[in-house]
Protein backbone atom coordinates (compact mmCIF):
# COMPACT_ATOMS: atom_id res chain seq x y z
CA UNK A 1 0.00 0.00 0.00
CA UNK A 2 1.54 3.35 -1.11
CA UNK A 3 0.96 6.62 1.06
CA UNK A 4 1.28 10.20 -0.04
CA UNK A 5 2.04 13.41 1.72
CA UNK A 6 -0.65 15.82 1.76
CA UNK A 7 2.74 17.75 -0.37
CA UNK A 8 3.14 15.20 -2.64
CA UNK A 9 -0.59 15.37 -3.75
CA UNK A 10 -0.95 18.60 -3.87
CA UNK A 11 2.29 18.98 -5.85
CA UNK A 12 0.89 16.12 -8.20
CA UNK A 13 -2.26 18.12 -8.20
CA UNK A 14 -0.99 21.23 -9.02
CA UNK A 15 1.04 19.52 -12.02
CA UNK A 16 -1.40 17.86 -13.62
CA UNK A 17 -3.37 21.16 -13.38
CA UNK A 18 -0.63 23.23 -15.24
CA UNK A 19 -0.25 20.24 -18.19
CA UNK A 20 -3.66 20.82 -18.62
CA UNK A 21 -3.77 24.70 -19.32
CA UNK A 22 -3.21 26.19 -22.97
CA UNK A 23 0.11 26.43 -24.11
CA UNK A 24 1.01 29.71 -25.39
CA UNK A 25 -0.48 30.00 -29.02
CA UNK A 26 -3.18 27.09 -28.26
CA UNK A 27 -6.44 27.30 -29.32
CA UNK A 28 -5.35 30.33 -31.23
CA UNK A 29 -8.84 30.20 -32.96
CA UNK A 30 -11.35 29.39 -29.95
CA UNK A 31 -9.12 32.22 -27.93
CA UNK A 32 -9.61 34.68 -30.89
CA UNK A 33 -13.44 33.81 -31.29
CA UNK A 34 -14.11 33.70 -27.78
CA UNK A 35 -12.86 37.15 -27.41
CA UNK A 36 -14.02 38.53 -30.55
CA UNK A 37 -17.85 38.11 -29.24
CA UNK A 38 -17.22 39.11 -25.81
CA UNK A 39 -16.41 42.48 -27.40
CA UNK A 40 -19.88 42.40 -29.40
CA UNK A 41 -22.18 41.42 -25.94
CA UNK A 42 -23.65 44.12 -24.17
CA UNK A 43 -23.04 44.13 -20.50
CA UNK A 44 -26.60 42.80 -19.81
CA UNK A 45 -26.05 39.99 -22.30
CA UNK A 46 -22.88 38.84 -21.40
CA UNK A 47 -25.15 37.18 -17.64
CA UNK A 48 -27.46 36.07 -19.84
CA UNK A 49 -26.88 32.53 -21.19
CA UNK A 50 -29.57 32.46 -23.84
CA UNK A 51 -28.67 35.92 -25.62
CA UNK A 52 -24.99 34.99 -25.54
CA UNK A 53 -26.13 31.95 -27.60
CA UNK A 54 -28.06 34.17 -29.99
CA UNK A 55 -25.44 36.19 -30.52
CA UNK A 56 -22.88 34.03 -30.92
CA UNK A 57 -25.41 32.08 -33.85
CA UNK A 58 -25.65 35.56 -35.45
CA UNK A 59 -21.74 35.68 -34.93
CA UNK A 60 -21.11 32.50 -36.95
CA UNK A 61 -22.91 33.77 -39.84
CA UNK A 62 -20.11 36.25 -40.43
CA UNK A 63 -17.28 34.06 -40.30
CA UNK A 64 -14.92 32.36 -42.74
CA UNK A 65 -12.46 29.16 -42.83
CA UNK A 66 -10.91 28.73 -39.01
CA UNK A 67 -13.83 30.53 -37.40
CA UNK A 68 -16.17 28.99 -39.52
CA UNK A 69 -15.09 25.58 -38.81
CA UNK A 70 -15.33 26.74 -34.90
CA UNK A 71 -18.37 27.54 -35.29
CA UNK A 72 -19.63 24.20 -36.46
CA UNK A 73 -17.79 22.37 -33.82
CA UNK A 74 -20.15 24.21 -30.88
CA UNK A 75 -23.19 24.19 -32.73
CA UNK A 76 -23.03 27.83 -33.55
CA UNK A 77 -23.86 26.85 -37.38
CA UNK A 78 -27.74 25.48 -38.37
CA UNK A 79 -25.84 22.48 -40.21
CA UNK A 80 -23.59 21.51 -37.11
CA UNK A 81 -23.81 18.08 -35.87
CA UNK A 82 -23.11 18.51 -32.07
CA UNK A 83 -24.28 20.88 -30.11
CA UNK A 84 -22.15 21.81 -27.19
CA UNK A 85 -23.23 25.58 -27.07
CA UNK A 86 -24.09 25.66 -23.23
CA UNK A 87 -20.87 24.55 -22.39
CA UNK A 88 -19.79 28.04 -23.81
CA UNK A 89 -22.00 29.86 -22.72
CA UNK A 90 -22.36 29.13 -19.14
CA UNK A 91 -18.89 30.05 -17.99
CA UNK A 92 -19.23 32.76 -20.26
CA UNK A 93 -22.06 34.26 -18.20
CA UNK A 94 -20.03 33.60 -15.08
CA UNK A 95 -17.58 36.27 -16.52
CA UNK A 96 -14.72 33.12 -17.39
CA UNK A 97 -12.07 34.25 -19.51
CA UNK A 98 -11.58 33.12 -23.13
CA UNK A 99 -8.72 30.99 -22.85
CA UNK A 100 -10.19 29.09 -19.67
CA UNK A 101 -13.66 28.50 -21.89
CA UNK A 102 -11.68 27.33 -24.46
CA UNK A 103 -9.41 24.91 -21.97
CA UNK A 104 -13.18 23.52 -20.69
CA UNK A 105 -14.49 23.25 -25.01
CA UNK A 106 -11.13 21.19 -25.68
CA UNK A 107 -12.09 18.72 -22.97
CA UNK A 108 -15.37 18.32 -24.84
CA UNK A 109 -13.63 18.56 -28.22
CA UNK A 110 -10.22 18.26 -28.80
CA UNK A 111 -10.58 19.46 -32.72
CA UNK A 112 -11.48 22.91 -31.64
CA UNK A 113 -7.88 23.66 -30.28
CA UNK A 114 -6.56 21.76 -33.74
CA UNK A 115 -8.13 25.17 -35.84
CA UNK A 116 -4.93 27.75 -36.88
CA UNK A 117 -5.78 30.77 -38.31
CA UNK A 118 -4.25 31.11 -41.85
CA UNK A 119 -0.65 32.87 -41.52
CA UNK A 120 -0.79 35.97 -44.26
CA UNK A 121 2.46 36.13 -46.78
CA UNK A 122 3.48 39.81 -47.22
CA UNK A 123 3.96 39.01 -51.49
CA UNK A 124 5.93 43.08 -50.99
CA UNK A 125 8.54 41.77 -48.63
CA UNK A 126 8.89 38.14 -48.68
CA UNK A 127 11.79 36.12 -50.14
CA UNK A 128 9.25 33.69 -52.20
CA UNK A 129 12.60 31.09 -52.21
CA UNK A 130 12.18 30.71 -48.10
CA UNK A 131 8.25 29.93 -49.05
CA UNK A 132 7.04 26.24 -48.56
CA UNK A 133 5.73 24.95 -51.73
CA UNK A 134 2.70 24.72 -50.22
CA UNK A 135 3.02 28.17 -49.43
CA UNK A 136 3.71 29.07 -53.28
CA UNK A 137 0.79 26.84 -53.61
CA UNK A 138 -1.78 28.63 -51.41
CA UNK A 139 -0.26 31.86 -53.24
CA UNK A 140 -1.95 30.98 -56.97
CA UNK A 141 -4.91 29.42 -55.41
CA UNK A 142 -6.01 32.35 -53.59
CA UNK A 143 -5.28 34.13 -56.75
CA UNK A 144 -7.63 31.31 -58.41
CA UNK A 145 -4.30 30.51 -61.06
CA UNK A 146 -2.45 27.16 -61.36
CA UNK A 147 0.58 26.14 -62.56
CA UNK A 148 -0.08 24.13 -64.76
CA UNK A 149 2.91 21.09 -64.67
CA UNK A 150 5.30 22.76 -62.08
CA UNK A 151 7.08 20.25 -60.12
CA UNK A 152 9.97 21.95 -58.89
CA UNK A 153 10.18 24.94 -56.80
CA UNK A 154 11.53 27.23 -58.56
CA UNK A 155 8.64 26.90 -61.42
CA UNK A 156 6.03 27.81 -58.72
CA UNK A 157 8.53 30.96 -57.82
CA UNK A 158 8.70 31.97 -61.70
CA UNK A 159 4.62 31.66 -62.24
CA UNK A 160 4.28 33.65 -58.89
CA UNK A 161 6.72 36.76 -60.39
CA UNK A 162 5.09 36.32 -63.90
CA UNK A 163 1.63 36.71 -62.06
CA UNK A 164 2.83 39.54 -59.42
CA UNK A 165 1.83 42.51 -61.43
CA UNK A 166 -1.60 41.68 -61.97
CA UNK A 167 -2.06 40.73 -58.47
CA UNK A 168 -0.18 43.02 -56.14
CA UNK A 169 -0.84 47.04 -57.11
CA UNK A 170 2.33 48.83 -55.44
CA UNK A 171 0.66 52.37 -54.28
CA UNK A 172 2.77 55.63 -55.91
Amino acid sequence: MLLFSSTTIILIATITHLSEALAEGKCEVCVGVMNKLISRLSSDEKSDTQKIEQRFREFCLETKKAENRFCYYIGGLEESATKILGEMSKPLSWGMPAEKICEKLQKKDSQICDLRYEKIIDLKTVDLKKLKVKDLKKILSDWDETCDGCIEKTEFISRIEQLKSKYLHEDL
